[in-house]
This record gives C-alpha cells, sequence and structure tokens, in this order.
C-alpha cells in the first residue's frame, strides 16, 4: 500500500484551476521532486495535500485513510508536515518556542529540539533568539526543524532555496542530507533541476496544473525534464526556432 494516493485532484482559487486532474501515487521512503515554473501549481498542490487549501474535487489518501476533508492539524497528527514557502515562522517568538510549539501538535517519536540542534547545528547557538531575527538559511532551518517535530512520516518541503545564497544553499542541502538518506518520505519542489535530478529518486513535472513528466529520475534526461518543464515539443522547439 502507498503511503500517499492522489486521485483526479482538482484544485481552485477562485475561478481559476491551479491544479487539474492530478493523480500520483508515493511509496513509503521515496524522495520524489516536484519542478515546474512559476504558476504551475506546485506550491497549491503540496497545501492541498496538507489542508491548508480546500479542494474542489478528488480524494487524497494517507496511509489508507481518506483526508480529503480532513483539516490541516488532523493530518498533521497522521503525520503529514509541510515546510511552506516563505517560512511563516513565528517572528516574535524564539527558536525554540517555535520548535516547541510545533511537537505539541504532532505526534510522539525521535525528534526533539536537541534531535533538531544535532541536525542544524548552526542553530544550537540562536535557540533563544527571536526568529525575526535570524538570517535566510538559520530561519529556513527552523522551519524545516518545526516541521520534523511533528514526527513528520511524509515531509514536504516547498522552495527550500528560494532565496538563499548558494553558499547556504549548500548548507541547507548539507543537513537535510540525513534525512533524504534516512527514510523520511520526502516531496521536494526544488526551482534547481540539476540538484532535483540528484537528490530525488522519482520527478514530477508540473505545467499549467498538471503533471506532464513522471519517471525515475536516472532514467530521465535534463532535456526530456527542460522540455516538460516550458511546455516544448518537437513543434515547440521548432517554433521557437529563427
Amino acid at each position: 500500500m502507498s503511503l500517499l494516493a492522489v486521485e483526479h485532484l482538482d484544485v481552485r482559487h477562485g475561478l481559476l484551476q491551479a491544479v487539474r486532474g492530478v493523480s500520483f501515487e508515493i511509496e513509503r521512503g521515496e524522495t520524489v521532486a516536484l519542478i515546474g515554473a512559476n504558476g504551475a501549481g506546485k506550491t497549491t498542490l503540496l497545501r492541498a495535500i496538507a489542508g491548508a487549501h480546500p479542494i474542489a474535487g478528488g480524494r487524497i489518501k494517507f496511509n489508507g485513510t481518506e483526508v480529503t476533508r480532513a483539516p490541516s492539524y488532523q493530518r498533521v497528527g497522521l503525520g503529514i508536515a509541510l515546510v511552506p514557502e516563505g517560512r511563516r515562522l513565528f517572528a516574535q517568538m524564539s527558536v525554540e518556542e517555535n520548535l516547541t510549539l510545533a511537537r505539541a501538535a504532532g505526534r510522539a517519536g525521535a525528534w526533539t529540539i536537541e534531535a533538531v540542534m544535532e541536525a542544524f547545528p548552526n542553530l544550537r547557538a540562536r535557540r533563544h533568539a527571536r526568529a525575526g531575527t535570524l538570517s535566510g538559511g538559520e530561519q529556513q532551518a527552523t522551519a524545516i526543524g518545526r516541521a520534523l517535530m511533528t514526527n513528520p512520516e511524509l515531509l514536504m518541503l516547498d522552495e527550500v532555496s528560494l532565496g538563499l545564497s548558494p553558499l547556504v544553499v549548500e548548507r541547507v542541502y548539507a543537513s537535510l542530507q540525513m534525512l533524504l538518506t534516512s527514510g523520511t518520505t520526502i516531496i521536494l519542489v526544488e526551482q534547481d533541476l540539476t540538484r532535483a535530478l540528484r537528490v530525488a529518486g522519482r520527478v514530477f513535472c508540473m505545467l499549467e496544473g498538471k503533471i506532464v513528466l513522471e519517471g525515475r529520475a536516472a532514467d530521465l534526461t535534463r532535456e526530456q525534464v527542460t522540455e516538460a518543464y516550458f511546455g516544448l515539443g518537437k513543434a515547440g522547439r521548432e517554433a521557437t526556432l529563427p
């Protein structure tokens, strides 16, 4: 039985249909990269899975339980965690307070404040600092740590490298490497195609609310991914030639 099953999912922003009939399954322990241009529907899809955005049609099953209409806090209790784009920390609360609050809303498990500090050692000296005073990399580490404190079975990471310098991105991914190789089930939204293909076992590419390419990262060429990313088939490429 798959850990996550999404069936014919439709999600809207008012009159705009942001996700169109999306279906896929993710097995326990997989790392899946979700890629696509801005506006492709990636963030909306993750928010719908997390229960942060209402669903217009379709079904979501997690661990065999239908969660289509379940509120977000119930999904957290079942083991679904989202690190949102923009981090959305409680700026006036300390790093430790942000982590402790998440633990209260989550499940019992191995992730504690000390475990997060070990995974993200740059937070140890900043654990009592207000989240709003942290650097971008420290905020991202805190946001990931906050999600881990719920002891999730499925961790969804939305644009973890957004707005960070290349050096900071390398540090964040170095800390994430333990998760990527530990058997935690991960859906990763990443604009860096090279990095996405390197860390993921499978890749889903979205275009205009649909998944237009799906496959094992090792079997996909960069050309295939780029064509799907920009919606360029053979005819599309020829049309752009001078």
